[in-house]
Protein backbone atom coordinates (compact mmCIF):
# COMPACT_ATOMS: atom_id res chain seq x y z
CA UNK A 1 0.00 0.00 0.00
CA UNK A 2 1.09 3.40 -0.99
CA UNK A 3 2.64 5.64 2.18
CA UNK A 4 0.44 9.10 2.45
CA UNK A 5 1.65 12.25 2.74
CA UNK A 6 0.55 13.53 5.58
CA UNK A 7 -3.37 13.29 4.41
CA UNK A 8 -5.91 13.48 6.81
CA UNK A 9 -8.01 10.34 7.70
CA UNK A 10 -11.13 9.48 6.05
CA UNK A 11 -14.07 7.17 6.68
CA UNK A 12 -13.13 4.72 4.03
CA UNK A 13 -15.58 5.39 1.33
CA UNK A 14 -14.65 6.82 -2.34
CA UNK A 15 -15.26 10.40 -2.72
CA UNK A 16 -15.88 10.79 1.38
CA UNK A 17 -14.71 14.12 2.99
CA UNK A 18 -11.92 13.50 5.78
CA UNK A 19 -12.88 13.69 9.15
CA UNK A 20 -11.62 16.87 11.42
CA UNK A 21 -12.28 19.99 13.09
CA UNK A 22 -14.87 22.73 11.40
CA UNK A 23 -13.29 24.71 8.66
CA UNK A 24 -11.60 24.23 4.92
CA UNK A 25 -10.75 20.48 4.18
CA UNK A 26 -8.78 19.48 1.41
CA UNK A 27 -10.49 16.73 -1.01
CA UNK A 28 -8.06 13.46 -1.03
CA UNK A 29 -6.97 12.55 -4.23
CA UNK A 30 -6.82 8.77 -5.14
CA UNK A 31 -3.51 7.02 -5.24
CA UNK A 32 -1.79 7.18 -8.92
CA UNK A 33 -0.40 4.06 -10.60
CA UNK A 34 3.17 3.89 -10.50
CA UNK A 35 3.48 3.59 -14.23
CA UNK A 36 1.36 6.54 -15.14
CA UNK A 37 4.16 8.36 -12.51
CA UNK A 38 6.83 7.01 -14.68
CA UNK A 39 5.07 7.66 -17.56
CA UNK A 40 4.55 11.49 -16.46
CA UNK A 41 7.94 11.39 -15.59
CA UNK A 42 9.96 9.88 -18.38
CA UNK A 43 7.95 12.35 -21.09
CA UNK A 44 9.49 15.84 -19.19
CA UNK A 45 13.23 13.95 -18.67
CA UNK A 46 13.12 13.10 -22.59
CA UNK A 47 11.62 16.08 -23.85
CA UNK A 48 14.05 18.53 -21.65
CA UNK A 49 17.42 16.31 -21.82
CA UNK A 50 17.69 16.19 -25.24
CA UNK A 51 17.76 20.23 -24.60
CA UNK A 52 21.03 19.42 -23.80
CA UNK A 53 22.57 19.17 -27.50
CA UNK A 54 22.25 22.91 -27.96
CA UNK A 55 23.91 23.43 -24.79
CA UNK A 56 27.00 21.89 -26.10
CA UNK A 57 27.20 23.69 -29.09
CA UNK A 58 26.29 27.09 -27.29
CA UNK A 59 29.09 26.38 -24.89
CA UNK A 60 32.14 25.31 -27.43
CA UNK A 61 30.84 27.81 -29.90
CA UNK A 62 31.37 30.46 -26.84
CA UNK A 63 35.03 29.20 -26.47
CA UNK A 64 34.76 26.50 -24.17
CA UNK A 65 37.00 23.46 -24.38
CA UNK A 66 34.77 19.98 -24.67
CA UNK A 67 36.21 19.21 -20.82
CA UNK A 68 34.51 22.30 -19.39
CA UNK A 69 31.24 21.79 -21.49
CA UNK A 70 31.05 18.33 -20.03
CA UNK A 71 32.49 19.51 -16.77
CA UNK A 72 29.53 22.31 -16.53
CA UNK A 73 26.69 19.91 -17.47
CA UNK A 74 27.99 16.96 -14.79
CA UNK A 75 28.78 19.39 -11.98
CA UNK A 76 26.53 22.33 -12.43
CA UNK A 77 23.26 21.07 -13.92
CA UNK A 78 20.69 23.17 -13.86
CA UNK A 79 20.15 24.52 -17.99
CA UNK A 80 19.23 28.12 -17.22
CA UNK A 81 22.22 28.90 -15.09
CA UNK A 82 24.90 27.22 -17.80
CA UNK A 83 23.05 29.18 -20.46
CA UNK A 84 23.62 32.39 -18.43
CA UNK A 85 27.26 31.65 -17.97
CA UNK A 86 28.34 30.51 -21.60
CA UNK A 87 25.78 33.30 -23.11
CA UNK A 88 27.97 36.20 -20.90
CA UNK A 89 31.40 34.82 -21.44
CA UNK A 90 30.15 34.66 -25.24
CA UNK A 91 29.10 38.40 -25.48
CA UNK A 92 32.87 39.00 -23.79
CA UNK A 93 31.74 39.29 -20.16
CA UNK A 94 33.90 38.91 -17.43
CA UNK A 95 33.89 35.59 -16.19
CA UNK A 96 33.35 36.45 -12.62
CA UNK A 97 30.46 38.61 -13.69
CA UNK A 98 29.11 35.32 -15.87
CA UNK A 99 29.29 33.37 -13.11
CA UNK A 100 27.57 35.78 -10.49
CA UNK A 101 24.64 35.74 -12.87
CA UNK A 102 24.83 31.98 -13.45
CA UNK A 103 24.80 31.82 -9.57
CA UNK A 104 21.62 34.31 -8.53
CA UNK A 105 19.16 32.22 -11.31
CA UNK A 106 20.43 28.84 -9.62
CA UNK A 107 19.28 30.21 -6.07
CA UNK A 108 15.87 29.43 -7.11
CA UNK A 109 16.70 25.08 -6.26
CA UNK A 110 17.41 26.11 -2.93
CA UNK A 111 13.88 27.06 -2.19
CA UNK A 112 12.85 23.96 -4.15
CA UNK A 113 14.72 21.99 -1.81
CA UNK A 114 12.61 23.63 0.82
CA UNK A 115 9.33 22.18 0.03
CA UNK A 116 10.88 18.72 -1.67
CA UNK A 117 12.90 17.90 1.52
CA UNK A 118 9.49 17.47 3.52
CA UNK A 119 7.61 16.25 0.89
CA UNK A 120 9.70 13.16 0.13
CA UNK A 121 11.24 12.62 3.31
CA UNK A 122 14.48 10.80 1.88
CA UNK A 123 16.90 9.10 4.25
CA UNK A 124 19.94 11.15 5.50
CA UNK A 125 22.51 9.70 3.85
CA UNK A 126 20.89 10.21 0.27
CA UNK A 127 20.06 13.35 0.59
CA UNK A 128 22.90 14.79 -0.88
CA UNK A 129 22.69 13.31 -3.78
CA UNK A 130 19.30 13.70 -4.08
CA UNK A 131 19.61 17.67 -4.05
CA UNK A 132 21.90 17.74 -6.99
CA UNK A 133 18.94 17.08 -9.20
CA UNK A 134 16.36 19.49 -7.20
CA UNK A 135 15.88 21.44 -10.65
CA UNK A 136 12.47 23.07 -12.47
CA UNK A 137 11.16 20.17 -13.77
CA UNK A 138 12.08 17.15 -11.29
CA UNK A 139 10.23 20.08 -9.10
CA UNK A 140 7.11 20.30 -11.20
CA UNK A 141 6.70 16.58 -11.87
CA UNK A 142 7.07 15.86 -7.76
CA UNK A 143 4.72 18.06 -6.50
CA UNK A 144 1.68 17.10 -7.91
CA UNK A 145 1.75 13.82 -6.84
CA UNK A 146 -0.77 12.22 -4.33
CA UNK A 147 1.41 10.24 -2.41
CA UNK A 148 4.81 9.77 -0.82
CA UNK A 149 5.69 6.76 -2.89
CA UNK A 150 4.20 8.46 -6.33
CA UNK A 151 6.60 11.45 -5.72
CA UNK A 152 9.55 9.33 -4.76
CA UNK A 153 8.87 8.01 -8.02
CA UNK A 154 8.48 10.83 -10.13
CA UNK A 155 11.77 12.82 -8.87
CA UNK A 156 14.26 9.48 -9.01
CA UNK A 157 12.84 8.62 -12.79
CA UNK A 158 12.74 12.80 -14.14
CA UNK A 159 16.34 13.17 -12.13
CA UNK A 160 17.52 10.12 -13.56
CA UNK A 161 16.20 10.57 -17.19
CA UNK A 162 17.29 14.19 -17.58
CA UNK A 163 20.40 13.89 -15.77
CA UNK A 164 21.60 10.54 -18.13
CA UNK A 165 20.62 12.54 -21.41
CA UNK A 166 21.38 16.19 -20.59
CA UNK A 167 24.79 15.00 -20.28
CA UNK A 168 24.90 12.55 -23.04
CA UNK A 169 23.52 15.49 -25.35
CA UNK A 170 25.79 18.13 -24.18
CA UNK A 171 28.71 16.09 -25.45
CA UNK A 172 26.63 14.82 -28.61
CA UNK A 173 26.76 18.68 -29.12
CA UNK A 174 29.95 19.34 -28.34
CA UNK A 175 31.72 17.45 -30.38
CA UNK A 176 28.93 18.44 -33.32
CA UNK A 177 29.92 22.11 -32.82
CA UNK A 178 33.60 21.32 -32.98
CA UNK A 179 32.89 19.53 -36.16
CA UNK A 180 31.28 22.38 -37.79
CA UNK A 181 34.04 24.64 -36.84
CA UNK A 182 32.65 28.17 -36.46
CA UNK A 183 28.81 28.20 -35.27
CA UNK A 184 28.27 31.61 -35.90
CA UNK A 185 28.11 31.15 -39.24
CA UNK A 186 25.67 28.25 -38.91
CA UNK A 187 23.34 30.98 -36.77
CA UNK A 188 23.47 28.41 -34.25
CA UNK A 189 24.28 31.56 -31.23
CA UNK A 190 20.65 31.59 -31.28
CA UNK A 191 20.36 28.39 -29.50
CA UNK A 192 20.90 29.60 -26.12
CA UNK A 193 18.57 32.29 -25.73
CA UNK A 194 15.76 30.24 -27.68
CA UNK A 195 16.31 27.18 -25.12
CA UNK A 196 16.01 29.35 -22.34
CA UNK A 197 12.89 31.10 -23.43
CA UNK A 198 11.44 27.09 -23.90
CA UNK A 199 12.55 26.45 -20.37
CA UNK A 200 11.22 29.59 -19.37
CA UNK A 201 8.08 30.43 -20.45
CA UNK A 202 5.90 27.37 -19.58
CA UNK A 203 6.67 28.80 -15.55
CA UNK A 204 5.01 32.22 -16.54
CA UNK A 205 1.81 31.46 -15.30
CA UNK A 206 0.20 34.40 -13.53
CA UNK A 207 -0.23 38.20 -14.47
CA UNK A 208 2.63 38.72 -11.69
CA UNK A 209 5.11 37.00 -13.05
CA UNK A 210 4.82 37.85 -17.05
CA UNK A 211 4.81 41.24 -15.69
CA UNK A 212 8.34 40.00 -13.98
CA UNK A 213 9.70 38.73 -16.80
CA UNK A 214 8.81 41.53 -19.03
CA UNK A 215 10.24 44.05 -17.02
CA UNK A 216 13.42 42.30 -16.54
CA UNK A 217 13.95 41.91 -20.49
CA UNK A 218 13.12 45.32 -20.78
CA UNK A 219 16.00 46.59 -17.76
CA UNK A 220 18.53 44.17 -19.80
CA UNK A 221 17.74 44.97 -23.25
CA UNK A 222 17.98 48.81 -22.11
CA UNK A 223 21.41 48.78 -19.89
CA UNK A 224 23.20 46.47 -22.19
CA UNK A 225 24.97 49.02 -24.56
CA UNK A 226 26.28 51.17 -21.49
CA UNK A 227 27.04 47.98 -19.16
CA UNK A 228 29.63 45.31 -19.63
CA UNK A 229 28.52 41.79 -20.66
CA UNK A 230 26.84 39.98 -17.85
CA UNK A 231 26.11 42.82 -15.95
CA UNK A 232 22.63 43.74 -17.44
CA UNK A 233 21.54 40.00 -16.51
CA UNK A 234 21.99 40.40 -13.05
CA UNK A 235 20.45 44.40 -12.62
CA UNK A 236 17.53 42.77 -14.72
CA UNK A 237 16.78 40.99 -10.84
CA UNK A 238 15.69 44.49 -9.77
CA UNK A 239 12.57 43.76 -11.89
CA UNK A 240 11.20 41.29 -9.16
CA UNK A 241 11.36 43.51 -5.77
CA UNK A 242 9.59 46.85 -8.18
CA UNK A 243 6.86 45.05 -9.26
CA UNK A 244 6.20 43.68 -5.54
CA UNK A 245 6.23 47.25 -4.44
CA UNK A 246 3.96 48.06 -6.87
CA UNK A 247 1.38 45.77 -6.30
CA UNK A 248 1.79 46.13 -2.88
CA UNK A 249 0.76 49.89 -3.08
CA UNK A 250 -1.70 48.99 -5.99
CA UNK A 251 -3.54 46.39 -3.06
CA UNK A 252 -3.47 48.82 -0.39
CA UNK A 253 -4.92 51.82 -2.75
CA UNK A 254 -5.53 55.56 -1.75
CA UNK A 255 -8.81 54.15 0.46
CA UNK A 256 -6.45 52.30 2.77
CA UNK A 257 -5.01 55.39 3.47
CA UNK A 258 -8.18 57.33 4.50
CA UNK A 259 -9.20 53.95 6.39
CA UNK A 260 -5.56 54.72 8.86
CA UNK A 261 -6.38 58.22 8.93
CA UNK A 262 -10.22 57.69 10.11
CA UNK A 263 -9.46 56.60 14.00
CA UNK A 264 -6.74 59.26 14.09
CA UNK A 265 -9.42 62.20 13.13
CA UNK A 266 -11.74 60.44 15.34
CA UNK A 267 -10.00 60.14 18.95
CA UNK A 268 -9.05 63.76 18.36
CA UNK A 269 -12.18 65.02 18.04
CA UNK A 270 -12.82 62.48 21.04
CA UNK A 271 -9.94 64.52 23.06
CA UNK A 272 -11.46 68.11 22.01
CA UNK A 273 -15.21 66.77 23.42
CA UNK A 274 -13.32 65.72 26.49
CA UNK A 275 -11.80 68.90 26.97
CA UNK A 276 -15.04 70.82 26.76
CA UNK A 277 -16.46 69.01 29.32
CA UNK A 278 -13.69 69.21 31.68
Amino acid sequence: MAEQTALPESTGTPGAIAAGPPGPVAEIRPDKPDAAVVRDALGVGIAVGLSGFAFGVTSAGSGLSLLQTCVLSLLVFTGASQFALVGALAAGGNPYTAAAGAFFLGVRNAFYGLRLSQLLALPRAVRPFAAHWVIDETTAVTLPQPTRRAARIGFTVTGLTLYVLWNLTTLVGALGAEALGDTDAWGLDAASPAVFLALLAPMLKSTTERVTAGLAVVLALALLPVLPAGVPVLLSALAAPVVLFLMGRTKRGPGTEEESTTPQKESATERKKGERLS
